[in-house]
């Protein structure tokens, strides 16, 4: 009798969490999970947890990006995994645009870049930017102009071998400003002990003996 009462709750919390995303948006999908994802509100905005899906083309390989949309805008992290379930890469947005730390890998988890970038702040109309000498990276004054939307390099960027985990180069940029050659690696450099990244020893502890995910569809029509 207790079991029959349970299993008529779940159906009756499941029927009712189903119509109010059905009344929420214009379409979406259903991981295996039971998870809302992919979803597009009745003004054609994409809308929290979305798998995007690129195929193969002129020889570059396919894969699938995992994150959030705001008002159809990537917001926070987003993860990117080859088609057989690789975590590759991990990107950060602001308002749709490229925010802070993006670190790129092989599919093996060796760390091949990490890039610094700068996002446009709605919350900012506007901008300071340096003004820089005729013959050098020395900033010489400053001044204030109105922010567009943008999304440029901006701090630190590093490129690495990916067997070694040596880093090969290093690039400083400002607001797309390259202010820091390139240093190059000479012979006397020793090759560093290679440590997989944080993201990838995360991605690896949360999804051990995971198989990628089936979606089905929740379209809900005009």
């Amino acid at each position: 009798m207790q079991f029959q009462l349970n299993r008529n709750l779940i159906l009756f919390f499941s029927l009712f969490l189903g119509l109010n995303v059905s009344a929420q948006y214009k379409s979406f999908q259903l991981s295996a999970q039971g998870d809302t994802i992919n979803a597009i509100d009745k003004k054609d905005l994409k809308q929290g947890k979305w798998v995007v899906h690129v195929d193969p083309l002129r020889g570059e390989p396919g894969y699938e990006d995992e994150g959030i949309f705001i008002n159809n805008k990537k917001d926070g992290p987003w993860r990117r995994y080859t088609l057989s379930g690789d975590f590759i890469a991990v990107e950060n947005y602001f308002d749709g645009g490229l925010e802070g730390k993006s670190s790129y890998f092989t599919a093996f988890g060796e760390i091949l870049r990490e890039e610094s970038w700068h996002a446009f702040n709605p919350n900012q109309p506007y901008d300071t930017i340096g003004i820089y000498g005729e013959d050098n990276n020395q900033i010489v004054s400053y001044k204030i102009v109105k922010a567009e939307p943008y999304s440029v390099k901006d701090g630190e960027w590093k490129y690495f071998d990916p067997t070694t985990g040596r880093i090969l180069k290093t690039e400083i940029y400002e607001r797309g400003r390259l202010i820091k050659a390139p240093k190059k690696e000479t012979a006397l450099d020793e090759p560093m002990k290679k440590i997989k990244p944080q993201e990838v020893l995360e991605y690896e502890k949360k999804n051990s003996g995971k198989k990628n995910v089936k979606l089905r569809d929740g379209s809900t029509g005009n």
